[in-house]
């Protein structure tokens, strides 16, 4: 194993690059990243270890871009799933092994609600890279169900929406009564609203 590859500070200033800035969640991001690949007996996540890894990151943010830039996996090699839970969590899967750990940020606030002033005025940053991993993270061995239509590779087959009439890849669809739906039709639910347009 090349010494450097799981590197502290190597990987910060890598997740930096790709983030853009430096922040609480790279820091997080990162040293989250270091802790679960070692835990599943990762060393070389952008190397010979590369497809053995999964990564399901719970959030949308700053963390996420740190687990790309650290592991090498990306949602479009389909080595990362994100799941916008809005927890400071990933679960991270030897493919090889089977093992996989979650690694989350422990609570220290109970369930007081902060607020984004309190947010604005958290700890500097460079104490997320300097504090203990013990102080700083809960990890624990999980199992994840993996089906073969979530695993990195071509689709395994490709079906037409009866609804609106788009494909729907890696067995998404939903059958009702025999009907072939996607999701958003199925659910009559999108996150985007149509309007009309000129002819």
């Amino acid at each position: 194993m090349d010494a450097d590859n799981l590197d502290l500070e190597i990987c910060l200033e890598e997740a930096k690059a790709f983030h853009g800035d430096f922040c609480a969640g790279i820091a997080i991001g990162t040293r989250m990243s270091i802790l679960g690949l070692k835990a599943i007996g990762i060393d070389d996540p952008k190397g010979k270890d590369r497809k053995d890894i999964i990564v399901f990151a719970e959030t949308d943010r700053c963390l996420t871009d740190a687990i790309l830039a650290t592991t090498g996996c990306h949602p479009g090699k389909r080595t990362m799933k994100i799941f916008d839970y809005g927890k400071m969590a990933a679960t991270f899967v030897n493919l090889k092994t089977g093992k996989a750990v979650r690694v989350n940020v422990k609570n220290k606030d109970g369930d007081r609600k902060i607020t984004r002033e309190e947010i604005e005025k958290s700890p500097d940053t460079d104490a997320y890279t300097m504090m203990p991993a013990e102080e700083l993270f809960n990890i624990v061995q999980v199992s994840v169900d993996l089906k073969p239509e979530d695993l990195p590779g071509k689709p395994l087959h490709i079906v037409t929406c009866s609804a609106c009439g788009e494909r729907i890849m890696d067995k998404r669809e939903v059958d009702r009564s025999g009907s072939i739906l996607c999701k958003p039709c199925a659910e009559d639910r999108r996150y985007y609203k149509l309007i009309n347009m000129p002819d």
